[in-house]
């Protein structure tokens, strides 16, 4: 679970997101609710200083204090080193020539709803005549 690292007891405001910053620091910030417009910037609320540890996440907690827990994927977030031999010569000798796409055909012996009604209106005047 997660563990206490500094006791604030901050109090929060509806509408504002609390969040540890990268000095360390609680700030708040506005929330985008509902379509009215946002006051760009941070304020700060309490000035701590916190040294964050690598592999945890740090948050303000339900009672106000600054929590930290360990992260699940912290080892799968890293980066491979780069070779220097250029990659892209292999992979296009490896890559196999794209398949062709068959074209549909129509069949024959469809109609659209405008040569149907069109067909039909032709056919009731040769039959009044």
């Amino acid at each position: 679970m997660a563990t206490v690292v500094e006791k604030t007891g901050i109090r929060r405001e509806k509408g504002w997101l609390y969040f540890l910053d990268k000095r360390g620091d609680v700030s708040r910030a506005r929330m985008a609710r509902g379509g009215g417009k946002v006051v760009k910037g941070r304020e700060k609320v309490v000035r701590l200083g916190i040294d964050r540890e690598e592999g945890f996440l740090y948050f303000i907690d339900k009672k106000g204090h600054v929590a930290k827990v360990k992260m699940k994927r912290t080892t799968a977030r890293k980066k491979p080193a780069k070779s220097k031999t250029t990659s892209r010569a292999r992979t296009a000798a490896r890559r196999k020539p794209a398949a062709k796409k068959k074209s549909a055909r129509k069949k024959s012996g469809r109609t659209t709803a405008r040569k149907k009604t069109a067909s039909r209106t032709a056919a009731k005047k040769r039959a009044r005549r």
